[in-house]
């Protein structure tokens, strides 16, 4: 084995230090800068001859009396490492993705750690991009936690699937009990769907299916709604916060959305057009206060819409339910 002498340890050091996929700047006891690897260059746009024995405060003067400075301070006198809680600064250092240098300042994870070289005092700051952590946990705020993968996506019209419908019904139903609030649940099915595909073929059903799915989840405005594919020709839509009477009129102007459409039926159709028929349940406390009986009421009120003459909306409770 051949030995390595300190200046070739010296060098491959900072060259892994510049293979690091997060920026990391080293202060000595005075906070002046002593290492800046290659990851901080293109984001800062400084490059380590710039910036080194400078002051940290004097290359980033935003960070005079913040956070980050106070972590320093602690980690050079006390001894004390720090993680930056991202509540209080997301992006505390002016970074911005690589090679732009107008853009929005990257989101950071920020740890400040002490160590020591024989006597001499430093501390490490380590900097991580989380911009796409961030994000993506803006997208699930938005969406209410819908479609937090591909396994609950239907593959076919894009909307979610059934095993994310039953995770976010039973999601909503707690929640419902919890905040003694309103949920309300729709059954939707295309109107005479075999006749369709016997007529156009399966190639053709599919479109119709995509085309009613995305029909139905424009209709559905709030982050917390969710469209999903029941099974089949069978779609759902889960309401928070939505009473019966208010379910009620939100799925016949699905309904009318989709008539409106136009989409030209078999002969063999009960209507023209493509159309929809709608059961509706609502979440009572005394009587459909749990999964099953909340599908099944909206499942009768459902089978009532389609022996009932179809592209017509019943509720749970109506004379015809």
């Amino acid at each position: 084995m051949i030995p390595i002498d300190s200046d070739t340890a010296n060098d491959l050091s900072l060259r892994a230090l510049n293979l690091v996929n997060s920026g990391i700047i080293v202060l000595d006891v005075h906070h002046k800068i002593v290492l800046w690897n290659g990851w901080m260059v293109p984001r800062s746009a400084r490059a380590a001859a710039r910036v080194r024995e400078r002051p940290l405060v004097e290359v980033f003067p935003e960070l005079r009396g913040s956070r980050v400075e106070a972590a320093v301070l602690a980690a050079l006198t006390d001894g004390a490492s720090t993680v930056i809680p991202q509540t209080e600064s997301r992006a505390p250092f002016p970074l911005r993705e690589a090679g732009s240098f107008d853009g929005p300042r990257i989101e950071q994870a920020v740890t400040v750690t002490p160590f020591r070289d024989g006597e001499q005092r430093y501390c490490m700051i380590e900097i991580r991009d989380v911009s796409g952590t961030v994000e993506r946990e803006k997208r699930l705020l938005d969406h209410a936690e819908s479609l937090r993968a591909r396994s609950y996506v239907d593959g076919l019209t894009g909307i979610a699937n059934r095993r994310y419908f039953d995770v976010a019904l039973d999601r909503e139903l707690r929640r419902a009990q919890r905040m003694k609030g309103e949920l309300s649940l729709l059954l939707i099915d295309i109107d005479s769907f075999k006749a369709y595909n016997d007529h156009f073929g399966h190639q053709q059903g599919d479109t119709c299916l995509s085309t009613v799915a995305q029909a139905l989840a424009s209709k559905l405005k709030r982050p917390a709604d969710v469209a999903a594919r029941y099974g089949g020709e069978e779609f759902a839509a889960i309401l928070p916060d939505t009473s019966l009477e208010q379910a009620r009129l939100h799925a016949n102007a699905i309904r009318e959305h989709v008539a409106g459409l136009a989409l030209q039926h078999a002969a063999a159709a009960h209507w023209p057009m493509v159309t929809l028929s709608i059961g509706v349940a609502s979440f009572d406390r005394e009587r459909l206060h749990e999964v099953p009986a909340l599908i099944e009421a909206a499942d009768k009120a459902l089978y009532a819409a389609k022996h009932g003459g179809r592209n017509r909306v019943v509720v749970d409770g109506d004379p015809s339910a």
